[in-house]
């Protein structure tokens, strides 16, 4: 449990990776991680979409980008692996669901060693057309909905320092 509690603290969003791909060994276990998270009523309303082809991550960004109203972004940050968390929106709790799915995956990659962030707008990407088509091509219905994408690699530097903890985070009801 030690373990568990250290890598809650010490995770960090990292947002430069090295060019290297990461091993099958390490994103079976960061997608599996992804799996056990829990749902609400056991619904299990989240998928996890693995994209590790460059021109569609760079498609996907550039939609990404798009929401930004920025075409020049790169807001994931030249990761070789993106992970899209997408939830079933005919479930009770795909919100939820979805965004537990996120934590776990990115704790599994701090206790594997990868790097993570988690970039929004997914909701917004697979609004447009083309997202929409993505979503079609893939065999996920128009129920589906963008949560998350959780951009993955090598981090290529030190990972960011942690902010300290707000005064009043924890307020003890009575």
């Amino acid at each position: 449990m030690k373990s568990t509690l250290e890598d809650l603290q010490s995770r960090r969003s990292i947002r430069s990776f090295k060019g290297d791909q990461i091993t099958e060994a390490d994103l079976n276990a960061i997608v599996n991680a992804g799996t056990w998270a829990p749902s609400g009523g056991g619904a299990q309303s989240a998928v996890i979409l693995v994209i590790q082809d460059a021109a569609l991550i760079r498609h996907i960004e550039a939609l990404n980008a798009r929401v930004l109203n920025k075409p020049e972004a790169t807001p994931f940050f030249g990761a070789p692996t993106v992970l899209a968390v997408l939830v079933d929106t005919t479930k009770p709790t795909p919100l939820e669901d979805g965004s537990l799915v996120m934590g776990n995956l990115m704790l599994a990659t701090h206790a594997v060693g990868v790097g993570s962030c988690w970039i929004h707008r997914a909701k917004q990407v697979f609004e447009f057309d083309e997202g929409k088509a993505l979503l079609k091509k893939w065999g996920l219905s128009e129920h589906y909905v963008g949560v998350g994408f959780c951009i993955l690699g090598y981090a290529a530097g030190e990972a960011p320092k942690p902010a300290p903890r707000k005064a009043g985070y924890v307020i003890k009801a009575t």
